[in-house]
């Protein structure tokens, strides 16, 4: 993981051993360590006797920072040369640093910086230190304004100094300044090393940068002579993470062994994170074991990069089983591994699991984190239980954590997916009233979140304002904008969006070409619909199984028949199994179009490729029988799907009452109506709509008014298309007083129809009248 890579800094001036992986306790929050267990670090073991016991006197834990100007300057009353002062300088505030005494460090950087006659003291190695010192503690402006200030003052800053700083930068997450510092050190003629290009690799990955562009550094790395090492190529692949390049990070972990390096623990849990991230859990697995082969144990980060690719890829179960199997090789399961687990459980809408997950986590004693927390929101927002949401608010305090950039990105897209744009409006500007500052992913969210609302222009203006804010977008904005384009139709305005990515350097994926075939078909453009389908067919664009399922949604949607069946056949011809949605789209289509010979077809080959046939497909079966001669075998289907165990919905009988009533069989329309009771689907609008308008076509308007009477009682609000139907048989039938009649006594029959509704009524008998007359 990109976040986990340790740069190391080799320190010129003099050629010392390289800041140890320990340096500073990886941890700051943690309190300061007891006095028995002060250590120094290797490093300083080149200490002066003066300065070993200078830096044990400056570490205790009783020393008063007060005595500072009176125990410092012993240092500088027994040496002889500025070589071994140096050394002494250099230790003494590494060994700070170690254990976490920053501002007594940055005294003794300050003590020496003051005194002219000791400021040639501060070399490239001492300048370096102190930047990270400033970094670790958050004070990374005043380690910019210190290396402008030394260099003002004469003093060299070289390249390490800089890498310092650009170090400080990336970790604190101010990578446009770092990759400013990076273009600066050129401008000045200060060459980067290869540890500084690792480290703006680190900062490109971290950025999600395009992978034209990280391959193009490297090529500039070697152009200028630097040979990538382990940390490059680990670093690389840590960069493929964002865009879920899983075939690139394998090419690198290939070169890598090409390149005459073995891999480290390092380089199998970056590959490992990213297999999680691009949903590979079987490629995950066999990075595993032979991780395992060569010596390298598994370890915590190890099992959590497994967790989340099979999470990733919603093999749930097999992602509890790791759990067991890190729990029976001694790693204890930590607040990564249950958030990974519970918000897997959300994500498959299992809310009863990821709530065990919760419980397990706090009787394990393991203290929820934001993200935890994050997943919970995520939880309850998408049910729309926001009543749960502001719960988990209160809790975020009790547990004394702060809601973090992911926490607005979830409400955002929560509200945004309950179609609430106004809200997500507000919490938008909530966030930036609350000095948070929106990143990728809050635009990626906002862009999202107003597509969802059918807000096409406002999802828009979130891409341009996050464009003129100078985020750099990546492979998800632009899905997100596609996607959202798509929703609306909005063509043009999509091939636009794919001409930036592409000039931008972002490959495109699946994901966007299936936002781009969706906005042809909303926009009613099939003929660049097709175009696009041929260049799937023949390779231009990689074939994946999503888009020839998208293409015969689409296609069968729309009654393209040929077409649907191209992209079908091209299932077979590439020896991929269609799954059951696909299958009924092909089922429905041929349904619709009374193709029923095409819909056995369909229905066999499910049974011989092993699919169950699911309720969507009885009821494209029913559909089409309801509308045959043979219409009285929609309720055979009924009772076949019943005795396969199989619920039936509203839809499954609204069909077979549609059956009977298209036929006149009302008698039996009105059995089916019977058995819609509890547990059965309730009957809707649609329900008694349908018998409603078979009524009255045979004139039967008192039958056709008790079930208008009938559905009232139910609980049933009649729509529009109730009365709508009653009234224009009656002017059909040249019974226009009737049908006014009708409309007068409304009142009697829904009690708290409104005027509005009554007139709406009396124009439409007027307006049927006319075209009667």
């Amino acid at each position: 993981m990109a976040e986990k890579l340790a740069l190391p800094l080799l320190l010129p001036n003099p050629p010392i051993t390289p800041l140890l992986p320990d340096f500073f306790n990886p941890n700051p929050s943690s309190p300061p360590r007891a006095a028995s267990n002060r250590r120094i670090p290797r490093s300083t073991h080149r200490l002066s006797v003066q300065g070993q016991q200078i830096l044990q006197t400056l570490i205790h834990p009783s020393f008063d920072s007060n005595r500072f100007p009176e125990i410092f300057p012993l240092l500088f009353q027994q040496h002889t040369s500025s070589e071994s002062l140096s050394w002494d300088i250099l230790g003494i505030i590494k060994g700070l640093g170690f254990n976490r005494k920053f501002d007594l460090a940055l005294s003794v950087f300050d003590w020496v910086r003051s005194r002219d006659d000791l400021v040639s003291l501060l070399n490239g190695s001492v300048i370096a230190v102190i930047v990270s010192i400033l970094g670790r503690t958050g004070r990374v402006s005043h380690a910019a304004s210190l290396l402008h200030n030394l260099e003002s003052d004469g003093v060299e800053v070289d390249v390490y100094g800089y890498t310092s700083l650009i170090t400080a930068y990336a970790n604190n997450k101010r990578f446009k300044e770092a990759l400013k510092v990076f273009s600066e050190m050129k401008q000045v003629g200060c060459e980067p090393n290869l540890i500084t290009y690792n480290a703006i690799l680190n900062v490109y990955g971290k950025m999600g940068m395009p992978w034209t562009k990280i391959i193009a550094l490297v090529q500039d790395m070697k152009y200028q002579g630097l040979a990538p090492d382990l940390c490059t190529y680990n670093t690389l692949i840590s960069c493929c993470r964002a865009g879920s390049l899983y075939e690139e990070a394998l090419d690198i972990f290939e070169e890598i062994k090409l390149a005459g390096y073995k891999p480290d623990a390092v380089t199998y849990n970056a590959l490992l994170d990213v297999y999680g991230k691009s949903r590979q859990p079987k490629e995950a697995m066999e990075v595993l074991r032979e991780m395992e082969s060569n010596g390298f144990c598994s370890s915590i980060v190890t099992y959590n990069s497994l967790v989340s690719a099979y999470v990733r890829g919603g093999l749930l179960e097999d992602a509890l089983e790791l759990k067991t199997q890190m729990v029976e090789k001694g790693i204890r399961p930590d607040v990564y591994t249950y958030t990974t687990l519970l918000s897997g459980f959300v994500n498959a809408r299992k809310d009863e699991f990821a709530m065990e997950i919760f419980e397990e986590m706090r009787a394990a004693g393991c203290k929820p984190n934001i993200c935890t927390f994050n997943a919970l929101i995520k939880m309850h927002g998408d049910r729309g239980k926001f009543e749960e949401v502001e719960k988990v608010f209160k809790e975020i305090k009790v547990c004394e954590c702060s809601p973090d950039i992911v926490t607005w990105n979830t409400l955002l897209a929560v509200f945004g997916q309950n179609g609430l744009d106004s809200e997500v409006s507000e919490v938008f500007e909530e966030m930036k009233r609350a000095g948070v500052m929106p990143e990728r992913d809050t635009f990626n969210t906002l862009i999202s979140a107003y597509g969802r609302c059918g807000s096409f222009d406002q999802a828009l203006t979130a891409y341009k304002r996050m464009l003129e804010a100078g985020v750099t977008p990546d492979l998800s904005t632009y899905n997100a904008v596609l996607v959202a384009l798509a929703r609306g139709g909005l063509w043009d305005q999509s091939e636009k969006v794919l001409t930036e990515m592409k000039d931008g350097g972002c490959k495109p994926n699946e994901v966007t070409y299936c936002s781009l075939l969706n906005a042809y078909a909303n926009g009613k453009e099939f003929e660049r619909m097709n175009a696009l389908a041929e260049e799937i067919y023949s390779g231009s664009i990689k074939t994946h199984a999503v888009l020839l399922k998208t293409l015969v949604l689409l296609n069968s949607k729309a009654g393209l028949i040929a077409e649907a069946e191209h992209a079908f056949l091209e299932f077979r011809k590439r020896r991929i199994l269609p799954d059951t949605t696909t299958l009924n789209a092909m089922l429905s289509m041929y349904g619709r179009k009374k193709m029923l010979s095409k819909s056995i077809e369909i229905l066999n080959y499910m049974y011989e490729s092993g699919l169950t046939p699911s309720l969507t497909s009885y009821n494209s079966l029913m559909h089409m029988y309801s509308r045959s001669e043979n219409f009285q075998k929609s309720e055979q289907v009924l009772r076949e799907l019943m005795e396969k165990g199989i619920e039936p919905d509203i839809f499954s009988y609204n069909i077979v009452i549609y059956a009977y009533c298209r036929n006149g069989m009302m008698e039996e329309a009105k059995r089916i109506l019977e058995e819609m009771k509890d547990p059965a689907p309730v009957p809707d609008v649609v329900t008694y709509n349908t018998l409603i308008a078979a009524y009255a076509a045979d004139s039967m308007f008192v039958e056709a008014i008790d079930v208008a009477r009938y559905m009232i009682k139910q609980g049933c609000k009649p729509s529009q298309s109730t009365y709508n139907t009653i009234v224009d048989w009656y002017c059909k039938l040249n019974l226009r007083d009737e049908a006014c009649n009708f409309v007068k006594d409304l009142g009697n029959l829904e009690p708290h129809v409104s005027e509005e509704e009554k007139s709406r009524l009396v124009e439409r008998i007027a307006r049927k009248w006319s075209q009667v007359g």
